[in-house]
């Protein structure tokens, strides 16, 4: 009796071992079969970026798009890679980053993996300078600075078409065969971007020349696009502490200049909103800096299109 009970289990688990090893196998043909659809590996570094790339790339299902940070991450200034992001980036052909200095990490990148493509969507496109996007007395140790540059602009229409121009041209040089498909996707969402831009233009007519206080340099891209005098910038972040002395000094800039209108982070710039509210009676304006959001193609369209809708609001009043 002992020994046919022994007898079943050996056979029930030589039978789950042999199961286990087909599936295994199946996984990996699986596996392997999908590894060589795919030609072009390309990793974005965060999510304005990726955004583009993904609809530069479209329906290409030979082509591998992944995000090296998380959506909700935000800007990339303090970002620390981890040993999951090398591995991602030993398997990249092409890496797609936004540049200006905001990827502070890619020194390291070059260094680890000198044969992988890096490409900055932002090369050639006009940024402004630290100093154009801040007030001089605004400067703190603390501030956020890339290189003297201010490379947030994908907050402006018209320098994130150029951006998404650029990453057509590096899909397209990596993978030529593509090539035509990259362009055209990228013409398309440019078009979509315009739409944008134009109402943006339309905005521009009432705010040109209107002082304006920023509580993130991401709004100095804005500002410019709307034709705003921007007077002063407070660069806030999740790990800024406004002291008490910067608090009454961004008062006393929108209070000397009849500031009426202050552009802000909803994330990092609420608190500080609230006292300059009740303090100057100034309108605090919360833009999304499109650095968070899903992954859906529409994504910075809609972020956009919302930021035009709360500026309506407020000079169509």
């Amino acid at each position: 009796m002992k020994k046919s009970k022994y007898l079943f289990v050996f056979l029930m688990l030589l039978a789950i071992t042999l199961a286990s090893g087909i599936f295994t196998k199946t996984y990996i043909s699986l596996e392997q079969g999908q590894e060589k659809d795919i030609r072009l590996r390309v990793v974005t570094s965060f999510y304005p970026i990726y955004i583009a790339a993904l609809n530069v790339a479209g329906d290409c299902t030979d082509v591998s798009l992944t995000n090296l940070s998380e959506p909700q991450t935000g800007c990339m200034h303090d970002y620390q890679l981890t040993p999951q992001d090398m591995i991602l980036l030993s398997q990249a052909d092409l890496f797609l980053v936004n540049g200006g200095g905001i990827e502070k990490f890619l020194a390291e990148v070059g260094e680890e993996y000198p044969e992988l493509t890096i490409s900055q969507a932002s090369e050639g496109v006009e940024l402004l300078t630290e100093a154009e996007g801040s007030h001089e007395e605004s400067r703190h140790e603390e501030t956020h600075i890339h290189d003297e540059e201010n490379a947030h602009a994908w907050m402006d229409t018209r320098r994130y078409q150029e951006m998404v121009q650029n990453i057509a041209d590096a899909l397209g040089e990596a993978d030529s065969e593509n090539r035509e498909h990259y362009k055209k996707n990228a013409d398309q969402y440019c078009r979509q971007i315009q739409n944008l831009t134009d109402q943006i233009a339309e905005l521009r007519e009432t705010a040109k020349g209107e002082p304006v206080v920023i509580l993130h340099e991401a709004y100095a891209y804005a500002a410019e696009e709307l034709g705003m005098q921007n007077l002063y910038c407070l660069n806030l972040d999740e790990e800024r502490q406004v002291s008490a002395s910067e608090a009454a000094e961004v008062i006393k800039q929108i209070k000397d200049h009849g500031v009426k209108l202050v552009l802000a982070e909803e994330l990092y710039g609420k608190d500080l909103g609230r006292t300059l509210e009740a303090e100057t009676g100034a309108e605090i304006c919360y833009l999304d800096t499109m650095v968070r959001g899903n992954y859906q193609q529409n994504s910075y369209l809609s972020a956009v299109q919302k930021n035009i809708d709360v500026l309506n609001k407020i000079w169509k009043r």
